[in-house]
């Protein structure tokens, strides 16, 4: 998110990195990290769990993004490809400071979020 900070949300001045891939690479990680042997969308790594939890408070974790699924998406949504990254983007960040959509409340509450973040980071990506 470059300079950009989730304020309000007590994350200020924390960093992520982002790595975009294409399906193959993506479905290597899907397959190592998530037993499944798939392509998928986006992955998200926190560095809040497991044995990194509290070394590096700044440092939210990785999200992976697969730009060829993310191509898909948005020609089946009908909207831009940047859109469907700035979205994917978002949506790996909210799992990586713990917002999860298993049940369908946390699922709403989670898009609820993700659309507010969409319009306040990324105001001028549209369709």
């Amino acid at each position: 998110m470059g300079q950009r900070t989730l304020k309000g949300l007590g994350y200020e001045g924390a960093d992520c990195s982002l790595l975009l891939v294409d399906d193959r690479r993506m479905t290597e990680f899907n397959a190592r990290y998530r037993g499944r042997k798939r392509t998928t969308d986006v992955l998200a790594f926190p560095m809040g769990e497991g044995r990194g939890k509290g070394l590096h408070p700044q440092i939210l974790g990785d999200v992976v993004i697969s730009v060829e699924a993310a191509a898909r998406q948005a020609h089946v949504l009908g909207h831009s490809l940047e859109m469907e990254l700035s979205t994917l983007l978002i949506h790996g960040i909210l799992h990586l400071v713990g917002h999860h959509h298993h049940r369908a409340e946390e699922r709403r509450r989670a898009m609820r979020l993700q659309e507010e973040l969409l319009r306040r980071y990324f105001p001028t990506v549209r369709t």
